[in-house]
């Protein structure tokens, strides 16, 4: 099993979750909160005091050079690093920093690293079955008949993504844009809360980054999605809400418009078109 599927196989099997996630309390009308949240490094502050407000259904994204904290903040959410300091909720009665990184997954927060990790040798189809949210077994999962609700799930999806006309085609076979939508196809078939995406157009051509930021925004209220992005011109086509972070904190926040303006990160950016 483990020659045939890889790192890739484990990765959706810790996504999936063995039950049903828990339900959210939205009542303040926030989905995500990272309140006074710090992370050190041998000395080095990676998260100064961070505090992050997210709401549901909204689309951010978030800037800022390497070294500012975003893959940083991402771990914490995710429960791959403990905070030193700080809290991080998930609604208003889940705390994220009690939980593994599979319970987080499982509570409804989906996370896309910018290297896309598909099962190569299998269709776009079977990549998406693979990832389908439910209580079963392997075997079950690889082999049991789907119902017709699932299938009308994976059509769904495969509309979403753009790779409908796709589904019988090897993964691998994708172009690097493909891949990436297909990832987040398997993110959805668990049908996430909060979309956590990283870089998701780095090395796509202007067509699949155009496509990308399509996709992107028609999940936006259906899902929260944040974005970190290090390409200007596609936060623009898609920012609503930008936050920049600088040395672990948030310098600056609002349109992409008052953020390029802002006096603050004019003066750290020296006025370059790239954050």
């Amino acid at each position: 099993m483990a020659g045939r599927f890889g790192g890739a196989f484990g990765r959706v099997l810790q996504r999936r979750g063995s039950s049903s996630a828990p339900s959210l309390d939205l009542t303040h009308n926030i989905i995500l909160y990272v309140e006074g949240v710090t992370v050190s490094f041998d000395g080095f502050r990676a998260l100064n005091d961070l505090s992050l407000y997210v709401a549901p259904g909204e689309l951010r994204c978030i800037i800022g050079p390497n070294g500012a904290g975003k893959t940083t903040m991402m771990d914490v959410i995710t429960g791959k690093t403990r905070p030193d300091t700080g809290s991080v909720w998930f609604g208003q009665t889940l705390d994220l920093l009690t939980l593994g990184e599979p319970e987080i997954a499982q509570a409804g927060i989906g996370r896309k690293f910018q290297k896309p990790t598909v099962f190569s040798e299998h269709s776009v189809f079977e990549n998406l079955e693979l990832a389908m949210a439910g209580d079963k077994s392997v075997w079950k999962m690889l082999f049991a008949r789907l119902t017709p609700e699932q299938l009308t799930r994976i059509d769904e999806v495969l509309e979403t993504i753009g790779l409908k006309d796709h589904r019988s085609a090897r993964a691998g076979s994708l172009s690097h844009g493909q891949k990436q939508w297909l990832e987040i196809g398997m993110l959805l078939m668990q049908d996430p809360a909060l979309l956590l995406v990283d870089e998701p157009v780095a090395g796509m051509t202007p067509q699949e980054t155009e496509r990308t930021a399509e996709l992107l925004t028609s999940l936006a209220g259906k899902h929260s999605v944040v974005v970190v992005e290090h390409d200007m011109n596609f936060v623009r086509s898609i920012a609503r809400t930008v936050t920049v972070l600088h040395q672990g904190s948030v310098l600056a926040e609002g349109t992409i418009d008052e953020v390029q303006n802002d006096p603050k990160v004019i003066e750290v950016y020296l006025g370059e078109p790239r954050c």
